[in-house]
């Protein structure tokens, strides 16, 4: 909801009186009458009158708009936004996941989220139609259940269930790569195309499927797995088993433990160490970029071999499905430069089948941390639809 000088009559005067009176937003004015608004603010009463006229006439304009709040559940933090029909973001709200802590714990730090995203849009629960979220690990869209998440360590938690006990809201649940290709798809790089694959490279590798302008689940609602298609036989041993993966080729935390292997058993010098404030157990994104940047020898033979068998990884996806259009995202792809992408791609031909890179365009994502939140949404009124 728009602020306080959207009110016809306020302006500028009017709205710094009414946020010292304790009037934060327009939703703070909704039970208030003309003469208590004029006793808190000091404002005149014809004037007040009119603010409150003015504000009944807002909220009710409001209430015939439909928004839905998207959130993005991760092992570190949670973000909730509340989205207008049109796609645009109204507020966003962001708090940490304290995984450790027991699942009750957690889904009521992600209702709370929630409902600071809609307090912050100025706006009545009653105002939004549904709730759409992106969450980790294998799960049951349907049902709405968690069956696995490793970061978080939880089996079999009825997300969907609890989150609409606490909010009294419809809520859909899908994983959160889905839902960040999905977002891509249709309000970021993937726009106007009909089919396309989604490769996210962050801590770990994870990818969605969009098969003739709809999400491709899968049989078992496990589609896009892309992080664990073998791109090296015999290769690193990956947390799902087995070895190989492209996650444990080409993930951050493959980055960090082949920087940290160079550095401490074959003695390599890097700058890896004074930029990272020596921590050679997590080292983050943006590092890695500033790394590259200053020609760190290390780390940039690594993120090569990174391109390399990200590359392999595209390939195999091409010669596969053949989509319109390949997607890179996650913050590996996002904290470093085009000569990065440009590698993967040149490696993606020379693995490719001859001809099928043709036509198929390899795009970096748009949309950043709000691919989440803006995916959710959108899954979250066509599931509206298919419910109605």
């Amino acid at each position: 909801m728009k602020d306080l000088t959207a009110i016809k009559g306020v302006g500028e005067f009017f709205a710094k009186k009414l946020s010292q009176a304790g009037y934060q937003s327009i939703t703070n004015l909704t039970d208030v009458n003309a003469k208590r608004l004029q006793a808190d603010t000091g404002i005149p009463l014809p004037i007040a009158a009119r603010i409150i006229k003015e504000v009944q006439s807002l909220i009710a304009e409001t209430d015939s708009e439909k928004y839905v709040v998207g959130v993005d559940m991760g092992g570190t933090k949670i973000l909730a936004a509340t989205i207008a029909e049109d796609g645009t973001i109204v507020s966003r709200a962001k708090t940490a996941t304290k995984a450790h802590k027991d699942p009750t714990k957690v889904i009521d730090r992600i209702a709370d989220c929630i409902n600071t995203a809609i307090e912050q849009a100025g706006l009545k629960k009653s105002s939004i139609q549904a709730v759409g979220i992106g969450a980790p690990g294998p799960l049951d869209p349907q049902d709405g259940v968690i069956i696995f998440a490793p970061n978080l360590n939880w089996y079999n938690v009825p997300l969907k269930k609890e989150l609409e006990n606490r909010l009294d809201i419809p809520t859909f649940l899908d994983n959160d790569v889905n839902v960040g290709t999905v977002g891509e798809f249709t309000h970021g790089a993937g726009q106007g195309v009909n089919s396309l694959v989604g490769i996210f490279v962050g801590t770990g590798i994870g990818g969605g499927i969009i098969l003739n302008g709809e999400l491709f689940h899968g049989t078992n609602k496990t589609a896009g797995e892309i992080g664990h298609i073998i791109v090296k036989a015999g290769g690193p041993k990956c947390n799902c088993g087995n070895s190989g993966c492209l996650e444990a080729m080409s993930s951050r935390i493959a980055i960090t433990k082949r920087i940290r292997r160079a550095i401490l058993k074959r003695g390599k010098k890097s700058h890896i160490l004074e930029l990272n404030d020596g921590n050679l157990d997590s080292i983050r994104s943006g590092t890695l970029a500033k790394a590259v940047a200053a020609g760190d020898k290390v780390t940039i033979k690594v993120m090569r071999r990174t391109a390399k068998y990200l590359g392999i990884g595209v390939a195999s996806v091409v010669n596969f499905l053949n989509p319109e259009m390949i997607i890179l995202g996650g913050g590996v792809v996002e904290a470093l430069d085009d000569k990065f992408i440009e590698r993967i791609r040149r490696f993606a031909v020379a693995y490719a089948l001859p001809n099928t890179m043709d036509g198929v365009e390899i795009a970096t994502a748009k949309l950043g941390d709000d691919a989440g939140v803006i995916g959710a949404s959108v899954l979250a009124r066509q599931h509206l639809v298919t419910t109605s």
